[in-house]
């Protein structure tokens, strides 16, 4: 089923509002806006009744896949359901109601959140202090990287090697980037674990951190995380972790308890918030003692009984964002914790655990594990048996389309031929699980007898298969008046794009 352009359902003379009498005076148009301004034919908008828009809209919104609608396998993303009461504490008028510009005595109560949550995240993290300031996961690892640069340069040192491993997500050597460091590459042993020897031999004068995730993008645990942060701190480097795999060991292990410095936390991922698509989300940033005097200004913090916001830190890295974090983010996460508890905490990462390791062993035998053994919150699968039928696992994520499903993350980690990674997360019960392997094991007959139904896929979606170079790079995202709806021509690289394009 599609749905027509608000456009195409218009009809002359239909209106969804009615206005009030005029009530003041009638001034000409060319007092208030100066004539040139002024349009000269008026503006082409839909005509529809309230009926229709409404409808429109609200079958555009069915057309829409969820974490209130269906079961979200992607790896690495940790696609976790929102928990209303989240959403019942956020809109409460205390929270909801208040703006960032008013006095600190007015948000008392705003402030000792925000603090509260800061002693709770360190609390589960292993870390002596937080901010809250960085507005999504990637903004949290360049802030950390802000931290660390910040403090090699106050001891003198201009160390400009950042280290990661050849599985770590892509944000990482972009941050690295970002802060004008080099990257440096470590590799992977047979087992799937950071290649420690290789480490040793990398880990110099010049290295300022090592960015690591564990468990690792390829879902399994670094044994050797301990090892891995004596090498660093031996050469007077700092261990920074990316938290975007916290799902698996929060309330069971603590990265500051296996030697990290530095840690940013998704509380989309980790504590049900939900995932931004481009809007407000919260990655905030934990630090050792040491490093407490970079954190971005100002940091929430309590002070003879009163919560202020503290500015006052010469050593900061100063301000990541404007004002001090996306608060609504904030009062979603706390809500879980506090609701969770300690024991709450990790027994969803146990049962997050057991969930990726029922779908690991009920599909290893068609889509063979990356590296084998036991793995962690999610799973690293290869569909490159599927290859000898000429399809791909994007055509698997395509066909899953026509069972209901989401695709898992396909193309990442980039080590792994025709990699299929799944997180199930702890919020899915086993009817889900198997009901999902099922389309998965169907798939994979399906490539063997007819592989023509998996490669054509979808065929149940409300638009066929794309050109996906196409629709990234030449979409068609305006309607135009008389049916010229041919996309803008995308400009040659250097040039400058049309306005409004």
């Amino acid at each position: 089923m599609t749905e027509p352009l608000i456009f195409e359902l218009s009809s002359p003379g239909r209106k969804a509002y009615s206005l009030p009498a005029l009530d003041v005076p009638e001034v000409p148009l060319t007092e208030l806006i100066p004539e040139p301004y002024l349009r000269k034919t008026p503006a082409q908008l839909p005509e529809l009744s309230e009926p229709d828009v409404v409808r429109h809209f609200t079958h555009l919104s069915k057309l829409n896949y969820s974490i209130d609608s269906g079961f979200y396998p992607l790896g690495s993303c940790t696609m976790k359901y929102n928990p209303k009461i989240n959403e019942v504490a956020v809109s409460q008028p205390g929270w909801k109601d208040i703006h960032p510009l008013q006095a600190q005595s007015t948000v008392q109560g705003a402030l000792r959140l925000m603090v509260e949550l800061q002693e709770l995240l360190a609390a589960i993290s292993g870390m002596d202090a937080f901010t809250l300031q960085p507005a999504a996961g990637a903004h949290g690892e360049l802030t950390g990287l802000f931290i660390i640069q910040a403090y090699h340069r106050a001891r003198g040192e201009m160390r400009d090697q950042i280290i990661a491993p050849n599985s770590s997500h892509g944000t990482n050597p972009a941050s690295a980037a970002m802060i004008g460091a080099q990257l440096v590459t470590v590799g992977t042993d047979e087992r799937g674990r950071v290649n420690i020897e290789e480490l040793r031999s990398l880990v110099n004068e010049r290295t300022a951190a090592l960015m690591l995730t564990n468990p690792s993008t390829l879902g399994l645990f670094e044994e050797d995380v301990v090892e891995m942060a004596d090498i660093v701190h031996r050469a007077g480097g700092l261990m920074y972790y990316d938290g975007a795999n916290m799902n698996a060991i929060m309330g069971v292990a603590r990265p500051g308890d296996m030697g990290f410095d530095v840690v940013h936390l998704n509380l989309h991922k980790t504590f049900t918030t939900p995932h931004g698509g481009g809007g407000p989300g919260a990655g905030p940033v934990g630090v050792k003692q040491f490093l407490a005097g970079y954190l971005p200004v100002p940091v929430p913090t309590r002070r003879d009984g009163v919560y202020i916001l503290d500015a006052d830190r010469p050593e900061s890295i100063g301000k990541v964002r404007s004002f001090y974090g996306n608060f609504g983010m904030l009062v979603r996460a706390f809500t879980y914790i506090r609701r969770m508890g300690s024991d709450g905490l990790g027994q969803v990462s146990r049962d997050a655990v057991l969930a990726a390791n029922y779908v690991r062993a009920r599909l290893n035998d068609l889509y063979p594990q990356a590296y084998p053994g036991t793995n962690m919150h999610e799973v690293v699968l290869s569909g490159r048996g599927l290859r000898e039928h000429g399809v791909r696992t994007l055509d698997l994520a395509k066909r899953l389309m026509d069972y209901g499903f989401h695709s898992p993350t396909v193309y990442f980690p980039l080590i792994v031929d025709e990699a299929l990674m799944i997180e199930p997360t702890e919020t899915e019960n086993k009817d889900t699980l198997d009901a999902f392997v099922d389309a998965m094991r169907a798939i994979a007959a399906e490539a063997e007898v007819n592989p023509e139904v998996v490669t054509s896929a979808p065929h149940s979606a409300p638009v066929g298969r794309l050109d996906e170079a196409r629709a990234a790079r030449k979409p068609n995202l305006r309607w135009r008046p008389g049916g010229d709806q041919e996309p803008a021509q995308v400009p040659p690289a250097g040039e400058e794009k049309p306005l409004g394009v």
